[in-house]
């Protein structure tokens, strides 16, 4: 398997997991042009794509769905609520439907021959999942957008060999920064976002031993930066309730306007 962050940002995302024969994009929500220069990069033209997989309807990672879906007519995946608000999306153009797949949380589906388990996430969209993607015995999950975690999302990324989980804002950044009051609720709110510290957190309860790279995503370009995640999240690791320290794992943060290293597996 490979695992690689085209983008991730709050200005867009889209992440490439793929095996030999099947190729998959989770989120489309940067420009159609930066998804196949990203998939150039390692080797692959956007008509090779499997299919792709939708987190939520939000624009970050859907911008690029429409000219992909009408060049490639690659397949669409994700719960019927979002793909409902995707079709009132008029900023996407006209598309296939067609193309459209509903899937539902915690019901498992292949594409090729990856298998895709989709779990409920809490965000402010109608119907939202993160995915943990499998082939053979290795598995990758993509958790982003999520306001707060819990023992059902913990239990969904036990025994990864690789992860890109969010790490969206610092706390302290947010509160003393320039958004609007409802914003910061909202991003504060268990329906928002996690912050640096909570994915700090998070990871000690999935940390193992054979858990091969940590990518820290979705950062906030206006309440967050690379040094503080990274820093803060290493923080918690070695400090948190775990046999581990963050030295023991391959860090990095995904950045939005650059693609990460090939993580392979």
């Amino acid at each position: 398997m490979r695992l690689v962050s085209i983008a991730s940002g709050s200005s867009g995302n889209c992440i490439y997991v793929g095996s030999d024969t099947t190729h998959v994009l989770v989120d489309a929500g940067i420009s159609n042009k930066r998804i196949e220069q990203g998939l150039n990069e390692i080797g692959l033209k956007g008509s090779e794509l499997t299919g792709i997989v939708i987190t939520h309807e939000h624009s970050d990672h859907t911008k690029g769905l429409g000219v992909l879906a009408r060049k490639y007519g690659v397949p669409i995946y994700g719960t019927r609520e979002t793909l409902e608000e995707i079709s009132r999306q008029k900023y996407l153009g006209e598309y296939p439907r067609e193309l459209f797949c509903a899937i539902r949380p915690d019901v498992d589906f292949f594409v090729g021959d990856l298998e895709v388990k989709p779990f409920s996430i809490d965000h402010d969209a109608a119907n939202p999942v993160a995915y943990r993607i499998q082939h053979e015995h290795k598995s990758v999950a993509i958790a982003t957008d999520m306001g707060h975690y819990n023992q059902y999302i913990i239990e969904h990324l036990q025994g990864l060999d690789a992860v890109l989980l969010e790490s969206n804002h610092d706390v302290n950044m947010l509160q003393a920064g320039p958004y609007p009051y409802y914003l910061k609720r909202r991003i504060l709110g268990d329906h928002g976002h996690l912050s640096n510290e909570n994915a700090g957190r998070l990871l000690c309860c999935i940390l193992h031993e054979n858990l091969k790279k940590i990518l820290l995503g979705h950062l906030s370009k206006e309440n967050n930066y690379e040094e503080l995640a990274y820093e803060t999240v290493k923080l918690e690791i070695s400090e948190g309730d775990n046999p581990f320290k963050a030295s023991d794992f391959s860090i990095a943060v995904a950045k939005r306007d650059q693609m990460s290293e090939i993580i392979t597996i």
